[in-house]
């Protein structure tokens, strides 16, 4: 794996969350959570280089995330768009080693406690330095609250890059 600084980062960050989507990963290798999503960002927050993301309070991974100091940022190829879907519409209550399941290698990320995934083209490993829940009463377009019909707000989580890693 060639190890990245995030200046160095030539791929559009759009395409990457909407089109290719990612997992958000938080736990060990041998104990962690994974889940697919298509929300986030890339930045530049209190002069560090940031991701940020979000996860419901009803998701597993939500409590790995709570507790794990690093999280990570995984993109695979197209012909594993099969793994994300079920990372996406599984649970890790109902399926114990979800990424296993899933037909993915947990291996330990460059920060003691971090996951990435042998099939991730891509890994950028964050060091969590802020969260903020999402309130509806801030929402200054209407049209937000659909994505909220059982009123299960996001949690942000936005991390500095610590590192990136690409196949």
């Amino acid at each position: 794996m060639t190890r990245l600084q995030p200046r160095q980062l030539d791929e559009n960050p759009f395409s990457l969350l909407a089109d290719d989507w990612m997992l958000i990963t938080a736990g060990g290798p041998s104990d962690h959570n994974t889940m697919t999503a298509s929300w986030g960002g890339v930045g530049h927050m209190w002069g560090k280089d940031v991701c940020w993301c979000v996860v419901r309070p009803t998701r597993c991974t939500f409590d790995y995330m709570e507790r794990s100091r690093f999280h990570t940022l995984c993109f695979l190829d197209e012909d594993h768009r099969g793994a994300l879907n079920f990372c996406g519409t599984r649970s890790g209550r109902d399926t114990p080693s979800k990424s296993a399941a899933a037909g993915l290698t947990a291996i330990e990320g460059p920060e003691p406690g971090s996951t990435i995934f042998r099939e991730a083209r891509m890994s950028i490993i964050c060091r969590k330095i802020y969260t903020q829940d999402l309130d509806p009463t801030h929402f200054l377009d209407p049209s937000l609250q659909t994505f909220y019909p059982h009123q299960d707000y996001h949690r942000m989580y936005m991390g500095e890059i610590v590192a990136i890693l690409r196949q």
